[in-house]
């Protein structure tokens, strides 16, 4: 059986078509759940734990007198796990440590002109929440780009998210991570505990994570409301496009287009090459291997809403790939390397033929948190400075002003804000004064 045979030409298509092929699967805007995420968010302000403890009923069919997960539990999370997990876990905390590191700011202290100090200092956010889906697979990779950053930012409050029952490996990493405070409340309801606080479950100045449509609802609307809770950002599905040449390694390609299929139906992956004979050998593999694949219906949908594109050459192959502006980008050529100059829009790059979008997944030490749907353009990848914000000094000697103070008295007439021009001249008569 085929299940997958779309391969085409780029340039045998018009302008429509062209657009056509590179549009993401189409996110339905359901009224139901923004109605649904609205109730909960208004029920959660109001009542707080008694209305989690009836969602966690009604959702998560668990009868909840403690939402905390105690010490002793977390603790006892560690028995649960094999070493050869746990040391797997320890490996890809220390790479992802590693990495966000090297990302620590030095501080900006300089005199701009003579009696003029400018300053830049980075402070962590005071409090922030962690978002861990539930489900068939337990994201505890997840808790690795979170927690990590989180640390070495300095956030002196953790709180995690995650629906019942919470996986050992999910509070294992937590625990190896340094978050002691656990609450197994999940959906909807734990984005407006976060955001709102209740008796039990505090309320935080961000929200990380991802997770369904439901809680990406809810993490739009409280975000979008006055004064709302800050969110990372929306996760939308997963994304990843590959650039090749003749040189790439055919099975390695299938493999990586079937590891992002599997994320789910609305994931999209495309390949990108001016060699019809590799895009023939990639299918051929493809096939091959999703036999050997357990979620086959989630790769089968996500096929769907992908393509092989032929294209006249590798450059045409940059062109797409920036209109596109891929979650997830693998660059399978002879100098991979090369070609970065020429690339403006992606979340994250693999080069070569040994850097599986797994790996940084995982454990090669880069955030797997990053912007979809094209957001690339202009959005950035998860890392220390969303967890901390940005604060500006300033100090003027009285002779720093002095000597600035025609330029802001200029400046401030030309804007006809006259009392800003008095601020500054007030002082500098004071001065003159005093001379």
């Amino acid at each position: 059986m085929k299940y997958f045979n779309k391969i085409i030409y780029w340039n045998k298509l018009n302008f429509d078509q062209q657009t056509k092929i590179l549009l993401r699967p189409v996110l339905k805007k359901n009224s139901i759940i923004k109605k649904t995420v609205s109730d909960i968010i208004e029920n959660i302000k109001n009542l707080g734990d008694q209305a989690l403890k009836e969602y966690s009923f009604l959702f998560d069919k668990c009868n909840l007198n403690d939402f905390q997960i105690s010490e002793k539990d977390i603790l006892l999370s560690s028995l649960q796990l094999s070493n050869k997990l746990k040391n797997a876990i320890l490996v890809a905390k220390k790479n992802i440590t590693r990495f966000h590191k090297a990302q620590i700011l030095s501080p900006i202290d300089i005199e701009t002109q003579i009696g003029i100090r400018c300053q830049q200092i980075n402070l962590p956010l005071n409090s922030i929440g962690i978002y861990i889906p539930g489900g068939t697979a337990p994201l505890f990779s997840t808790v690795l780009m979170l927690a990590i950053p989180a640390k070495i930012s300095g956030c002196k409050k953790i709180i995690l998210c995650s629906p019942p029952p919470i996986s050992s490996e999910v509070l294992y990493t937590a625990h190896i991570c340094g978050i002691d405070k656990i609450f197994q409340v999940g959906g909807a309801q734990a984005i407006a505990a976060l955001a709102f606080g209740t008796d039990t479950i505090p309320k935080v100045d961000k929200i990380f994570g991802p997770g369904n449509a439901y809680v990406t609802e809810a993490k739009l609307q409280v975000s979008s409301m006055l004064n709302g809770t800050a969110i990372d950002m929306l996760a939308g599905p997963s994304e990843l496009l590959i650039i090749a040449d003749d040189t790439a390694n055919p099975d390695f390609i299938a493999a990586d287009l079937l590891s992002q299929a599997e994320h789910g139906s609305s994931s999209q992956v495309f390949l990108l090459t001016p060699c019809i004979e590799l895009a023939e050998q990639v299918i051929i593999s493809l096939h091959r291997q999703l036999k050997n694949l357990s979620r086959l219906s989630e790769i089968l949908e996500s096929l769907k809403n992908s393509t092989i594109i032929i294209t006249e050459n590798l450059f045409q192959c940059i062109e797409i790939s920036n209109l596109y502006a891929p979650e997830h980008l693998i660059i399978q050529t002879k100098s991979p390397r090369d070609m970065l100059n020429y690339i403006s829009n992606a979340s994250s790059i693999f080069l070569g033929l040994w850097s599986p979008e797994s790996a940084g997944d995982y454990a090669s030490g880069t955030n797997h948190v990053l912007p979809t749907y094209g957001k690339s353009i202009t959005n950035s990848a998860l890392g220390l400075a969303d967890f901390q914000k940005r604060i500006l000094i300033q100090e003027l000697t009285s002779q720093g002003l002095i000597k600035l103070s025609n330029t802001l008295e200029i400046l401030s007439s030309a804007e006809k804000l006259q009392a800003h021009k008095n601020a500054v001249k007030i002082r500098v008569d004071y001065l003159k004064r005093k001379i």
